[in-house]
């Protein structure tokens, strides 16, 4: 499985391990390593959402400006 999740312009992978049984993904398109998973599709929706808000978030209290995905 391999697809692209998007928020707040952001792109996020899915991937699926059959090993640990689940979901995992990371921002796509940036320099910056931000990983998310999660057992079920909605779960892993929610999680990338709260990863690329954490790093909007996490970049704001650094004072730095976060990576923009590359169009």
């Amino acid at each position: 499985m391999n697809d692209l999740l998007e928020h707040r312009g952001y792109l996020g992978s899915v991937h699926y391990s059959k090993e640990d049984n689940v979901l995992h993904g990371h921002l796509e398109f940036i320099r910056d390593l931000v990983i998310y998973e999660a057992q079920d599709m909605l779960s892993l929706k929610t999680a990338f959402e709260e990863s690329v808000d954490d790093y909007l978030q996490f970049c704001r209290d650094q004072g730095r400006s976060p990576d923009t995905p590359l169009k």
